[in-house]
């Protein structure tokens, strides 16, 4: 084996994957920010900055659990769009001073390094698929 090379392990179940887990941490910050001041009374944003947030980890999982490549592909890619309406639901909050600079600095800089795992896992997962 070559020293950069790393052993593959299979993974048997999605909460050991990494950027599961780390949409996990996204969502649990998005529900403790969202979860005070006014933030909690803006029941649309609130809501749907929840919902996006939970999409993340929830297509990572159903994607996986499909057991396709296929599959787990579109689920990522879902993912990876959820990951962009949270950015997106973050600027609002900032904007209309819901979150600090700084709360809104931490979830959207975890937010865009999921985006970029799960581009990364979306090209390995196609590389797969076509055999390479």
């Amino acid at each position: 084996m070559v020293a950069s090379e790393t052993p593959r392990v299979k993974v048997r179940h999605f909460e050991e994957l990494v950027v599961w887990q780390r949409a996990r941490e996204l969502t649990k910050g998005v529900y403790q920010v969202s979860g005070k001041g006014p933030f909690a009374r803006d029941f649309g944003l609130r809501d749907q900055l929840r919902r996006a947030a939970v999409s993340v980890m929830a297509n990572i999982a159903e994607g996986f659990e499909r057991g396709g490549r296929k599959e787990f592909h579109q689920f990522l890619s879902v993912g990876k769009a959820s990951c962009a309406e949270v950015r997106s639901g973050l600027y609002v909050a900032l904007d209309a001073g819901y979150v600090t600079q700084q709360e809104f600095a931490t979830l959207l800089g975890h937010a865009e390094a999921i985006g970029r795992m799960l581009g990364r896992m979306r090209r390995s997962v196609a590389a797969q698929r076509k055999g390479t």
